[in-house]
């Protein structure tokens, strides 16, 4: 009786488990597959970059900052901040602040985003402001969204978030996948083939 019981047991804790592991399956397939596809197409993309035309030729604009503007930045030790500040209020800028430096009285600003960038260089002497914006083509926008560069805090935890969610999907997956116990032999079979495969070909371009 304790024997058949056991088995019983282990019978219902199994199924219990493959249970629980489609629920899972489902509950972030939704999410996963939106994602899946976004980076598989932007993947895509950023193979065949000649599908796409190059980027727009940047722009460069020379401004005088108001004697207001250089009153309150002169005695400061790095005004960057406020100079961007101030620019974006009153004229176009591409990014978000990224760094910047003061040099011989000269202040050095660069802004990035996956839109683009700009620099921007200001001489506290004169408060002379030479403005140059480099917009994004299609695909530096992609690859930037793509790789999670110059997209923000937001955007780093959204890749972060996925990246997690396919990785218990995919695993999910893989557990109903082997829980059909007649077709075992060949699953397994196809998942040896499928890592010798993506073994070979990481082999091929390293």
């Amino acid at each position: 009786f304790d024997k058949s019981f056991d088995e019983s047991l282990i019978v219902y804790q199994r199924r219990d488990f493959y249970r629980h592991a489609r629920y899972v399956h489902g509950w972030l397939s939704a999410f996963a597959f939106i994602v899946l596809i976004f980076f598989a197409v932007t993947g895509l993309i950023l193979n065949h970059p000649e599908w796409f035309t190059p980027a727009t030729d940047e722009n460069t604009e020379t401004i005088t900052l108001p004697e207001n503007v250089l009153t309150q930045i002169k005695d400061q030790e790095n005004p960057s901040t406020q100079i961007v500040d101030y620019l974006r209020q009153h004229h176009a800028v591409i990014g978000r602040y990224k760094s910047g430096e003061v040099m011989d009285n000269e202040v050095m600003i660069h802004l990035a985003s996956p839109a683009g960038s700009t620099d921007i260089w200001v001489t506290l002497d004169n408060g002379q402001a030479e403005i140059t914006l480099k917009p994004a083509s299609t695909v530096s926008l992609i690859s930037d969204l793509h790789r999670g560069k110059n997209a923000g805090k937001a955007w780093t935890w959204l890749i972060d978030i996925s990246a997690i969610i396919i990785t218990i999907l995919s695993l999910a997956g893989y557990i109903l996948f082997l829980s059909i116990k007649t077709r075992l032999k060949t699953h397994l079979f196809l998942t040896v083939f499928s890592l010798a495969l993506l073994m070979l070909l990481v082999w091929t371009v390293v």
